[in-house]
């Protein structure tokens, strides 16, 4: 499966964004997808996941109840929400996608993940 990330921009504190990871090649309905950031000379860090069975869903806590991971299905898409987004939000957004699906406890683990996509910059002004 191929994924390219999109929506990214710039964007005042406290507004909102919706990033899109756009599948070809196969279904999303095959995977658990999850999101991923990185900010300049910082570590990859976990953002949210959702589960190949679109019933469970991870988020850090540094984005919990800010965020929201989903999949449309009939567009082969799955979104970042991201609301009262915040300087330190700054940063490069990428996809991923799991064959091993259903593992809620591994979706913050970026060795969990197959296959990644090409990222979207996300800058937060303050």
């Amino acid at each position: 499966v191929q994924l390219q990330a999109s929506g990214g921009g710039y964007v005042q504190t406290g507004g909102s964004l919706r990033l899109s990871c756009t599948a070809s090649g196969r279904s999303l309905n095959d995977y658990a997808m999850g999101w991923f950031r990185q900010a300049p000379g910082k570590e990859r860090e976990f953002v949210g996941a959702v589960s190949r069975n679109n019933i469970n869903r991870r988020y850090a806590d540094s984005v919990k109840g800010r965020s929201t991971v989903a999949k449309d299905k009939d567009k082969n898409i799955v979104y970042l929400q991201m609301d009262s987004l915040r300087p330190e939000d700054t940063a490069v957004y990428v996809c991923a996608a799991a064959e091993a699906g259903n593992y809620y406890s591994a979706f913050i683990d970026v060795n969990h993940y197959d296959y990644w996509g090409v990222g979207t910059q996300v800058t937060v002004s303050s």
